[in-house]
């Protein structure tokens, strides 16, 4: 297994860290595997009562690796393609979980890693942490369900401004959407977080179980036809003109100049 992703089960916690601090645990090949195998082993594993899902480093995560992107703009579709399913199987396996899955974040949490938070069941944010779905910056659209559970959760207006216009919000608008549960300080973030974990793996497991169980199927009756259709959307964004201009101007760090191509 990748060392992208790190899986660490102690007192019936499972902790999975993203694991590219260098890159802020943006999402490339590796890491979508990584995960995808990660999150099918949790699932598996009858002695996980509770899931945490945290990135190492300064940040949660940064979304997509745009600089793997720009790298491999000549053949980008069929490379999204496989990049977005593998990270769709990671979302399918969170999803199926009949036991709670906490997101604890701080620093940069964008794109995919909205997708993530917005998966989760609860989330822990760090006064620090600075949110935005990014995907309309590189002329593409979300990944990993966002485009499904945003929506959901912040209603259609809401979900729009946040996807169309990818402006960035603090974790205490990001609480009073209702994206996250709890801000803290960044130095309670772990000390908070710990305690959390340990109230959920000793609660009701079943009675969670069933209570996740009836509240997704009353939400996602066409949850993986949804993720795979994100999935093309993405490939299709990626064999534009606007999408190789908006990852050009992310690394060349100026503003994107898109002719709807």
């Amino acid at each position: 297994m990748s060392d992208t992703v790190l899986l660490a089960i102690q007192d019936q916690i499972a902790t999975i860290t993203l694991n590219r601090p260098k890159v802020f645990n943006a999402m490339n090949q590796d890491m979508g595997a990584a995960l995808r195998e990660v999150a099918q082993r949790v699932l598996e594993d009858n002695g996980v009562r509770a899931v945490l899902l945290r990135g190492a480093g300064a940040s949660f995560m940064a979304g997509g690796d745009v600089a793997m992107f720009h790298a491999h703009r000549g053949k980008l579709p069929p490379l999204i393609l496989r990049m977005v399913r593998e990270f769709n199987h990671a979302i399918i396996a969170f999803r199926r979980m009949r036991k709670p899955l906490v997101a604890s974040v701080q620093g940069a949490v964008a794109g995919a890693g909205m997708s993530l938070i917005a998966l989760s069941d609860l989330t822990i944010a760090a006064d620090n942490t600075q949110f935005t779905m990014a995907y309309s910056r590189i002329a593409t659209t979300p990944d990993g369900g966002g485009s499904l559970f945003l929506p959901q959760i912040l209603g259609y207006k809401k979900a729009m401004e946040i996807m169309l216009l990818s402006d960035a919000f603090d974790a205490h608008t990001a609480q009073q959407l209702g994206l996250v549960n709890w801000v803290v300080p960044l130095a309670e973030l772990e000390q908070r977080t710990a305690a959390l974990m340990k109230r959920l793996a000793s609660g009701p497991t079943f009675a969670y179980a069933q209570t996740k169980a009836l509240v997704s199927r009353a939400f996602d009756p066409h949850f993986e036809a949804h993720l795979e259709a994100e999935a093309q959307s993405f490939a299709a964004c990626a064999a534009t003109g606007d999408l190789a201009e908006g990852v050009a101007a992310f690394v060349e760090k100026r503003k994107a100049v898109f002719t709807g191509k």
